[in-house]
């Protein structure tokens, strides 16, 4: 097994979902005390009652809170995982609590827009400047310098039924990399590191775009290869839009990359496979999205990557016709007559 964390400084992780559980969970092994952030009393309340949070019983050393300050003054390693719509109001609570000695690894596979929308249009589109990864927002709101990601196949239910995984670490910063793993690593839990933080975020942020596709495949029951011919068409889709977002192709050739793009493009268990599924069988993206208990951040992602494509002059098929999609201006079965008909270039060299 694993050597045990002797440190009484406890690890705190912001977000009580399935992911937050997960990873305090398994935080929990190796370490005496977790504190996990969940936002109403009244949840807290909750988990501590049943001892059960995101339908997971949670470790006898998780602590539940609600107070952001006890977290930022108790943890000097905070795990932040919450929705990116969320992302930046949190991250302007917890500031006022953060020193340039602490360190942040976030898991939010998601875009932050630091811009109104009103103010987008022809002589103004959607750029780079105006959308940010979580990582850019932690450096934005708050005094912390060491900046980390967690990116990679990490359904959280497999993860809290203690299944076999792996993760990447990435930062710019060798010690973020070697905290995470000695906090995480576990005989079933695989630590990776990169130094390609910005690669590997927009890793974890574009598969969502393929898995949403890749649920409407499942959803009309098209078959594997089908599935297989959009799942690689895909990731050669994500490569060119993320090297024009400042993305390094050898990131999506990773584990954060199309590990993770597998694992959420074939499993029931992805929020975003869900929601193509849904729709595939006839549902609208607003009943969909009313009835989930927790965010499909793909959704969003469509919508920015779209026009992110249209500004960098990216020709992003599969993005633009889930766009279309979501938008009502083409069903599900129309997009997939209109993708099997598209000029698609022959493979190419995307490294």
């Amino acid at each position: 097994m694993g050597s045990k964390n002797t440190s009484e400084t406890p690890v705190g992780v912001i977000g009580a979902g399935s992911f937050g559980t997960a990873v305090s969970n398994i935080l929990a092994e190796k370490n005496k005390r977790v504190l996990l952030y969940a936002r109403s009393a009244e949840k807290v309340a909750t988990i501590n009652a049943s001892r059960e949070c995101a339908g997971h019983k949670i470790h006898d050393h998780i602590e539940v809170t609600n107070d952001l300050e006890y977290v930022g003054q108790s943890c000097n390693v905070i795990f932040p995982v919450v929705p990116s719509a969320n992302f930046r109001s949190m991250m302007k609570e917890l500031a006022p609590y953060l020193r340039p000695y602490h360190i942040l690894i976030h898991g939010t596979k998601g875009f932050d827009l630091n811009i109104d929308r009103k103010k987008i249009d022809e002589q103004n589109p959607l750029s780079r400047e105006h959308v940010r990864t979580m990582s850019e927002v932690i450096k934005e709101e708050s005094s912390v310098v060491r900046v980390g990601c967690l990116a990679g196949p990490n359904l959280a239910r497999e993860i809290s039924d203690k299944k076999p995984a792996a993760t990447v670490v990435a930062s710019h910063f060798d010690e973020v990399i070697r905290v995470g793993q000695n906090l995480l690593r576990n005989d079933r839990f695989l630590i990776y590191g990169s130094n390609d933080l910005i690669g590997i975020e927009l890793c974890g942020i574009l598969k969502n775009i393929i898995a949403v596709g890749a649920g409407t495949i499942a959803g009309l029951e098209l078959g594997e290869n089908a599935k297989a011919l959009f799942i690689s068409r895909g990731l050669v889709e994500m490569v060119h839009i993320g090297k024009a977002l400042g993305g390094n192709a050898q990131a999506f050739l990773s584990l954060a990359g199309v590990g993770d793009l597998m694992a959420t493009s074939y499993s029931n268990l992805s929020r975003n496979f869900t929601v193509g599924n849904r729709l595939a069988k006839g549902e609208t993206i607003d009943e969909i999205i009313a009835s989930m208990e927790e965010v499909a951040e793909g959704v969003k992602t469509i919508e920015i990557i779209n026009e992110l494509a249209q500004t960098y002059g990216v020709r992003c098929p599969i993005t633009e016709t889930l766009h279309r999609v979501i938008k009502k201006e083409m069903t599900v079965n129309e997009a997939h007559r209109y993708l099997m008909k598209f000029p698609f270039r022959a493979e190419i060299d995307i490294v």
